[in-house]
């Protein structure tokens, strides 16, 4: 008989304190609120689910002014209800809940349930990533800046053994950002290092096919969102016309619901999906794009969006269980001076989970 359990939760906000100023084409970011959910159950006793709720500013359906609010609220909900110890019964319960407005918070609670019934041991899902410390290739993320810091950042991934590099381009010059492009590329041929872009939305449309002509000479692998979402007709001719495969970042968050989906990727038609669990719902609403992308031979990897270790975790171990095989998006648990300790290990330019090291959860633990 599967075993039925009620939760107490809590909720606690974290800020995140970055090494640099990460700059986007949205604005520069130096701190990062995030948010632990935890749960405990009569069930459990002594144990403790954690996961992360961390809304992306400007981005994340769920960035709004009464966050912590509205969070608490339906943490309230969830204590009044009955899961089933059981993983796939209980990520249905969550999706039921219809937390479309609160996406992060959906991908915290599923989290913190999961860590729960597999013993408080940060295990969430079956995975080689988890289980037997099996690598997730990922690109190395430049950040925009200065081109002086632009180039250090470029040498230190090389350096660290990365052959995939991701640069955020759209916020300074962009025959500097080309010069960059250039620049690695005349040291390193496509076979080499493959060179991801990401302008995060930045182009004009009627300025976008000409500067993909110009970033095609490059030789880039790909771009993410290179017009503001909500342009379906505009994307949709880029898609068709650009020497460079475009790939959907913005323009997933906030589609639910299968058909809507696919009727997304059937009138776009990108060639790639970039997916971040906590701003499109968790794992179910994730899995489902997976499924989608399949269908319709559309490419896809995983990206965190600017999450602590925990949330990082719990992307790396659901890009596992769904046998990933290109890059992955899951570099930044570098970023902050005050990341929670864990596991996670970079080197390579690979992920993993390294067993020796342990978690230090003292930092988010209530009192």
């Amino acid at each position: 008989m599967t075993q039925l359990f009620k939760v107490k939760c809590s909720i606690k906000a974290y800020p995140l304190n970055f090494k640099f100023e990460a700059g986007t084409s949205r604005g520069v970011l130096k701190e990062k609120i995030t948010y632990f959910i935890q749960v405990t159950s009569d069930q459990y006793p002594g144990i403790i689910g954690i996961g992360e709720a961390g809304p992306l500013k400007g981005l994340s359906k769920d960035d709004v002014p009464n966050f912590l609010e509205q969070a608490i609220k339906i943490l309230n909900l969830v204590e009044e209800m009955e899961f089933h110890a059981s993983q796939e019964v209980l990520l249905n319960q969550i999706d039921n809940m219809m937390l479309h407005e609160f996406p992060s918070v959906q991908f915290g609670l599923e989290t913190a349930l999961l860590d729960l019934i597999n013993g408080g041991q940060r295990k969430i899902l079956d995975n080689g990533f988890y289980a037997s410390g099996s690598p997730l290739p990922i690109n190395g993320l430049v950040w925009m800046g200065e081109k002086d810091f632009m180039e250090r950042q470029i040498d230190q991934k090389i350096e660290q053994g990365y052959d995939c590099i991701k640069m955020k381009i759209g916020a300074i010059d962009f025959d500097q950002e080309c010069e960059l492009l250039e620049k690695i590329r005349s040291r390193f041929p496509k076979d080499k290092i493959s060179i991801r872009v990401d302008a995060n939305g930045a182009f004009a449309p009627q300025d976008a096919l000409g500067k993909l002509e110009r970033l095609a000479k490059f030789e880039i692998h790909s771009i993410e969102q290179p017009i503001q979402p909500g342009l379906i007709a505009e994307m949709r001719e880029l898609c068709k016309q650009s020497p460079i495969p475009i790939a959907l970042d913005e323009e997933l968050i906030g589609i639910y619901g299968r058909e809507n989906k696919l009727q997304l990727l059937e009138s776009i038609r990108p060639q790639f999906l970039i997916l971040k669990p906590t701003l499109l719902g968790g794992i179910i609403p994730t899995r489902e794009w997976v499924a989608l992308a399949q269908q319709t031979n559309t490419g896809w990897w995983m990206t965190s969006a600017l999450e602590s270790n925990i949330g990082l975790n719990a992307i790396a171990q659901l890009t596992s269980s769904l046998k990933a095989e290109m890059p992955q998006g899951l570099g930044t648990g570098q970023l902050y001076h005050n990341n929670i300790d864990s596991p996670l290990s970079i080197l390579n330019g690979q992920i993993f989970y390294d067993t020796k090291l342990e978690w230090n959860l003292s930092e988010i633990l209530n009192d």
